[in-house]
């Protein structure tokens, strides 16, 4: 059995604010739980510092890659959790996920996202970091 994936907004709650959908219903065989990915490359060099959209860029990357180490894709994506460090860069994850989430999903249904504000991540210069869970 495949996962069966429904990814919806209830039309009590209004349009989302963003790239992002209120609700998923998932069936599955397993889910895929990926820790929070941040802007490193391979041997743990910071990617893009003081550089959002970089950043992001990478980030993506990664989740890709740990998406197809299970055979999955961005397809198989129930729920994001972005942590962000400045508020002032909400504009441009929002500007990313506009350009970049048609490319990713592209039936144009984008998978739930919480947001969240820290004081900081692991590494002062990382800007963001997004954790995924996938159904497969």
């Amino acid at each position: 059995m495949s996962a069966e994936i429904n990814i919806y907004n209830p039309s009590k709650l209004g349009a989302p604010l963003g790239q992002y959908t209120h609700v998923t219903r998932v069936k599955a065989n397993e889910f895929l739980f990926l820790a929070g990915m941040l802007a490193a490359d391979p041997q743990g060099n910071i990617v893009g510092e003081n550089d959002f959209d970089a950043q992001a860029q990478q980030i993506f990357k990664n989740i890709g890659i740990a998406l197809e180490s299970a055979d999955a894709s961005w397809g198989n994506v129930v729920q994001f959790t972005t942590y962000l460090v400045h508020s002032q860069d909400i504009p441009k994850l929002m500007e990313f996920r506009k350009r970049e989430f048609p490319k990713m999903f592209t039936n144009g249904i984008y998978p739930p996202n919480t947001m969240l504000m820290v004081d900081r991540l692991v590494k002062e210069p990382f800007l963001l970091e997004v954790q995924a869970i996938a159904a497969i």
